[in-house]
This record gives structure tokens, sequence and C-alpha cells, in this order.
């Protein structure tokens, strides 16, 4: 699925380009919730898609959609306390918009059938 790869390109742009600009006072906070957002969209969209019925499925790809947003404000929150600068707040953002516009599509299509 598309949506899949998409969400787990952003959890490795995460991993690979803004957890490590966290410091270390941060370990136990927002550096986990930010990666446990990341991982939680390529995971809810993995469980969801082994449901049988589109209940099920919408119900994981909606948890997935918030931890999207989750993980936006996250970014927020680091630009805003300058643990990253703007350029990688704009690229993960860009990242992050195209997951949530992919999810959003297809939880319509499954809730108009």
């Amino acid at each position: 699925m598309e949506v899949w790869k998409k969400s787990h390109e952003l959890n490795l742009f995460v991993y690979l380009n803004l957890l490590p600009k966290f410091p270390k006072s941060e370990q136990y906070d927002l550096h986990s919730q930010t990666k446990r957002a990341s991982y939680s969209i390529p995971l809810n969209i993995v469980e969801g898609s082994g449901r049988f019925t589109e209940k099920d499925f919408a119900h994981f790809w909606d948890m997935a959609l918030g931890s999207a947003h989750e993980l936006e404000y996250c970014c927020l929150m680091c630009k805003d306390l300058t643990y990253i600068e703007q350029d990688l707040f704009i690229k993960i953002s860009q990242l992050i918009n195209e997951v949530k516009a992919m999810l959003i599509g297809l939880i319509k299509t499954l809730r108009k059938q």
C-alpha cells in the first residue's frame, strides 16, 4: 500500500533526521512521545490491514491519522523549542501532510462503502 510506504518513509525520516536533534534532557519526554507517534502511524496501517471488516480497517486508519496529528504537534514543539531548524520542520511537515492526505482519502472512501 502506498500509504504504508509513505508512512514508513516518514518514520525513517524521523528516526534518522529528527530524533538525533533532541537534547538528552528530552530522552524520556518529548523524544519518546515523538518516536511513539512516528512508528504508530505505519503500525496502525499494518494492523488495520489485517482486519476483516471495513469498520475495523477504518478504525485503525483513524488511529494512524491521530498519530500523524500527534507527530505534527511534536515537530512544532521541536521547532519552537529550537531543537530543529526551520528547513527540517518544513520537510517533515510536508511528509506528514502527504501521509495525512492519503489516510483521509482512504478513510473517506471506506466510509462511503
